[in-house]
């Protein structure tokens, strides 16, 4: 009995520290979640010639290792977009990124998914799963172009809009969503 009455006072003594630490948690979860929501708004971003052309130019193969016409990329918007097959969220945003390259004129827009993954794991994906918008390997060297295009951590999926003047109009790390494509990507293609 003095045993249990010993352990709800040891208890209420923690009480106020608990109760702090969970209102320090929840505070840091808030500010973490604001800074994030912010970082990704819509922001105009001009890239430097030397990074825009050098992105434009890169030797880019697609999955079966045939070199892709990248000088087609030129003055159109540019949905990048970073991913591997072994990345869930990655997986999850890939129907909303097929409907995307379906929905817009390819004349002015092209949807790019830059494998960070090796030739054969993406080859292998696309065999199970296809998509309609062009898949390019990148490797070690896509994972580069993804921090020189503002993805400091490296981490994935990671998604730049880039307009023809080489502007970067709209970036995300994690998965987009269905009002990232509405309210972000497709009003600044429009």
């Amino acid at each position: 009995m003095t045993e249990e009455l010993n352990r709800k006072e040891a208890l209420k003594k923690q009480f106020p520290l608990l109760l702090m630490l969970a209102i320090i948690g929840i505070v840091s979860l808030c500010i973490g979640l604001a800074a994030s929501y912010f970082r990704h708004q819509d922001t105009q971003v001009h890239l430097s010639s030397e990074v825009y052309q050098g992105f434009i130019q890169a030797n880019w193969n697609d999955p079966a290792g045939n070199p892709i016409n990248s000088s087609e990329w030129k003055n159109k918007y540019l949905v990048v977009n970073f991913w591997a097959s072994w990345c869930p969220p990655c997986v999850e945003e890939m129907p909303r990124l097929a409907q995307l390259s379906k929905d817009v004129d390819p004349n002015k827009v092209t949807v790019i998914g830059i494998g960070i993954d090796s030739p054969s794991n993406i080859r292998e994906f696309l065999t199970k799963t296809p998509m309609p918008y062009q898949i390019v390997v990148g490797g070690i060297e896509g994972s580069e172009w993804g921090r020189k295009l503002g993805n400091s951590q490296g981490a994935l999926p990671f998604t730049v809009l880039i307009d023809p003047q080489g502007h970067i109009v709209f970036s995300k790390l994690g998965k987009i969503t269905e009002d990232d494509v509405n309210k972000s990507i497709l009003s600044a293609i429009k």
